[in-house]
């Protein structure tokens, strides 16, 4: 096996091969760092590295394997970590000139539960400017670009972890999703990315600790790992208002599951939304797969109505209350889209905030009288391929001109708003050879669901072995 054959393994593999002693923390460190120099110069997905503090980290696990500690969740994983995710003592951009020589002195609790679970710190992925927007490029670091095809871009927010799994760098990342940033990327990326449940993972340092759009999760190229990791990052936590309080020992269990006469509800365009024609064939594909697992599948659109005002108005409103003081000092250091976004926040009313809070309500009950008949909705993540790497954002669909920079992830952000938990896994290619991933939706709360239907799916054709040939 060689050094980038090994940093393809599912996490999950290379976690037993450690256990094993089969390869030492420091040379499974070594296969990921080797290849980081090879390819992360083509892709830009990785935009810090800390090699010494990996070095030293890795040299820690294996003294405490030799000294027959016990194996943690994650022991000797390389991870890294979302530029919006304080990291102690590593530079923490945020994508922003303003932050360009930040570095923390602690960490994100999601941070502190990677390291203690084992994980190896190797360095920070790049994310858009201050997390907005689902194409990854900024002033401080430029563009990540897309392992499959160098000229497209790799989706956003959590697009510089999407790229680093894909082209193999690291086996696990964490992300963040408010309109589709764990999902675009991963549907871009050929990897898994869930959005959980709000609460599922709590967030510390949170400014808005009782906003429910925003979540952070876990990415990974199976959903085995998904499920791994998340059983690490998981689990209450008492400066958390939000957290649920169930045991992330449950992410443990067996995904495998019989899902002979399961009801699921084939969305195509989740209500008439315009979705490119190859993604669309990519996806029916997919469905067929799924009716091979016995799944009784029927083409429903759940009733989503509102939800676009709702979700518009929470997020700039959120945007407005988490920077709106920064713009109002440095006007003219952030992108037109986020003073946009900001700039709406502020002409909101409170009225405009009550009325999006109780559409909100009205639709969560009816999206769960609608998934009272069926345990699992199915839909694209994307309505698009992946795009130019230099155009910023999508402006027509089909022909369907769209008025703003969020307007073409609709089919994410429109899941967000429910507080249900969404999966994206690679459901398979265009004819040119871009990835397309399937999204699945579940029940309130009912991420491990999820998780066992995504891993069914996932097993019907291992679309997530097919690696990247770095297409220029």
């Amino acid at each position: 096996m060689t050094s980038s054959d090994v940093c393809f393994l599912p996490a999950h593999k290379m976690l037993h091969m450690v256990a094993r002693r089969e390869i030492s923390a420091v040379e499974l460190l070594d296969c990921h760092l080797n290849r980081v120099a090879e390819v992360n110069g083509k892709i830009n997905a990785i935009v810090t590295l800390d090699e010494d503090r990996a070095r030293s980290t890795a040299r820690d696990i294996d003294r405490r394997i030799s000294e027959k500690f016990p194996i943690r969740i994650l022991e000797a994983l390389p991870v890294a970590h979302k530029d919006l995710t304080v990291t102690k003592g590593i530079r923490t951009t945020f994508g922003s000139p303003l932050f360009e020589q930040f570095i923390p002195d602690h960490n994100a609790l999601i941070v502190d539960r990677l390291q203690q679970s084992g994980a190896v710190t190797i360095g920070k992925t790049n994310t858009p400017e201050f997390g907005a927007g689902s194409q990854t490029f900024n002033k401080v670091f430029g563009a990540t670009r897309n392992p499959y095809d160098l000229g497209k871009t790799c989706g956003g927010s959590s697009g510089g972890a999407a790229a680093a799994l894909a082209a193999g760098l690291i086996p696990i990342a964490d992300g963040s999703d408010l309109g589709g940033s764990l999902r675009n990327p991963a549907s871009f990326c050929n990897v898994v990315g869930l959005r959980p449940s709000t609460g599922r993972v709590p967030i510390w340092p949170n400014p808005s600790a009782w906003f429910p759009l925003s979540v952070l999760g876990p990415m990974a190229r199976t959903v085995s790992d998904i499920s791994l990791m998340l059983s690490a990052i998981a689990g209450p936590d008492r400066r958390c208002p939000l957290s649920i309080m169930e045991n992330p020992e449950i992410f443990q269990n067996e995904l495998k599951r019989d899902f002979s006469g399961v009801r699921v509800a084939w969305s195509p365009t989740l209500g008439g939304l315009p979705v490119d024609d190859e993604v669309l064939r990519v996806i029916e594909g997919a469905v067929r797969e799924l009716e091979e697992l016995g799944c009784i599948v029927e083409e429903v659109d759940p009733d989503l109505k509102e939800a676009d005002e709702v979700f518009h108005v929470l997020r700039a409103w959120h945007m407005e209350a988490s920077l709106g003081d920064l713009l109002e000092e440095h006007p003219d250091q952030f992108k037109d889209t986020l003073v946009w976004n900001i700039e709406q926040g502020k002409s909101f009313k409170g009225s405009d905030i009550g009325k999006a809070e109780r559409h909100r309500t009205a639709l969560f009950e009816r999206f769960s009288r609608f998934m009272d008949t069926y345990e699992f909705i199915i839909c694209p993540v994307t309505q698009v391929l992946p795009f130019d790497i230099n155009l910023p954002y999508v402006k027509e669909i089909n022909g369907n001109a769209l008025s703003n920079y969020l307007e073409w992830m609709k089919s994410c952000f429109r899941i967000s708003v429910t507080g249900h938990p969404a999966l994206s896994v690679p459901a398979g290619f265009s004819s040119a050879g871009l990835p397309v991933g399937l999204q699945i939706i579940g029940r309130f709360r009912d991420d491990f669901g999820v998780l066992q239907f995504g891993h069914a799916f996932e097993q019907l054709n291992e679309f997530w072995k097919t690696r990247p040939k770095l297409k220029e």
